[in-house]
């Protein structure tokens, strides 16, 4: 039963800082220097940025990942608690670094380099078995520079099926572009599959979206596909419908906004809502994101988020 498991959420995933230089005068040009108006360093990494969101709208979250002994593992980690999230699971080696995202913030959009660090040696076998039965819902994310994770995502999304946990992922982007990773073997352990429109087309070498349905007909797993301004998209067998984002005044920026759609969504799955509800909530959850720079500060309590984006409108 739901109310027998220590925690709601377990977030599988990286951990790494964020050095964010926003409202930069110009395109950074090699061999140039360039102004920044901002800098912010805190706490990264999607699904860590997931995790302090989801517990900040009400959840008992647990994360299980792997940092360096430095400063920035103690970043996270201090971050991570004091956005009260578990670390119980979280392995500190004094022989790895914490991995660093550098990222650049133009006008609306971004531009990120990271170093994946500890992150990349991290595997299943650093996750006792015992983990998989304390928790209702299985999430991850970033797995393309979590090489030991991504290899063991059909194990780990079977395991957490066997442990009576729903399952939900976002892939993120693949750096190196080649976009290999055993969707078929994921598909039928996952409950939720969340990554943006760019993303879905090159994970199904598809040309278009139409195309990529067309490759994923037959399957049980819900696909929530986002669209940045251009809202987001729920989808299962043959139901599908279409929710827009909202327009925020206050912008700041957009770092985390999609993660920050993807706690909304669960907060609101797990709370027993429709997927229209889930779908409204995760995009009002996105919008106020975007109010605070880096991800998590733009983000109180559910309370919070309803309350700031309660006179929002809907770009349309």
């Amino acid at each position: 039963m739901a109310d027998q498991k220590k925690f709601d959420i377990l977030v599988v995933g990286e951990l790494n800082v964020d050095i964010i230089f926003n409202q930069i005068n110009k395109m950074p040009q090699i061999g140039e220097e360039q102004r920044a108006e901002s800098l912010t360093v805190t706490m990264g990494s999607s699904t860590a940025i997931f995790a302090c969101n989801i517990a900040k709208l009400g959840l008992k979250v647990s994360f299980s990942g792997k940092v360096g002994d430095d400063s920035f593992g103690k970043l996270v980690t201090d971050s991570l608690e004091a956005n009260g999230v578990n670390t119980e699971n979280i392995i500190r080696n004094s022989s790895l670094q914490t991995g660093a995202t550098v990222i650049l913030g133009i006008n609306n959009d971004r531009m990120m380099v990271t170093y994946p660090g500890a992150m990349e040696s991290f595997s299943l076998n650093d996750i006792d078995d015992s983990v998989f039965q304390m928790a209702r819902h299985l999430h991850t994310s970033s797995i393309f520079f979590q090489p030991g994770i991504k290899n063991d995502l059909p194990e780990m999304m079977k395991k957490a099926r066997m442990n009576g946990m729903t399952t939900s992922m976002d892939t993120q982007w693949d750096p190196d572009e080649k976009w290999e990773i055993d969707l078929n073997s994921i598909f039928p352990h996952l409950d939720f599959f969340m990554p943006n429109e760019k993303e879905l087309l090159n994970l199904v070498s598809a040309a278009s979206i139409e195309d990529a349905w067309k490759k994923l007909s037959g399957l049980e797993t819900t696909f929530i596909i986002k669209k940045g301004t251009g809202g987001a998209t729920w989808k299962k067998g043959n139901r599908q419908f279409h929710v827009p984002a909202y327009n925020v005044p206050n912008f700041v920026d957009a770092i985390g906004a999609g993660d920050s759609f993807n706690a909304g969504f669960i907060r609101a799955f797990l709370a027993g809502k429709t997927p229209e509800e889930c779908m409204v909530e995760a995009a009002k959850t996105a919008a106020a994101s975007t109010m605070a720079a880096g991800g998590t500060a733009g983000i109180a309590s559910y309370d919070d988020v309803m309350s700031k984006t309660k006179h929002l409108k809907i770009i349309k």
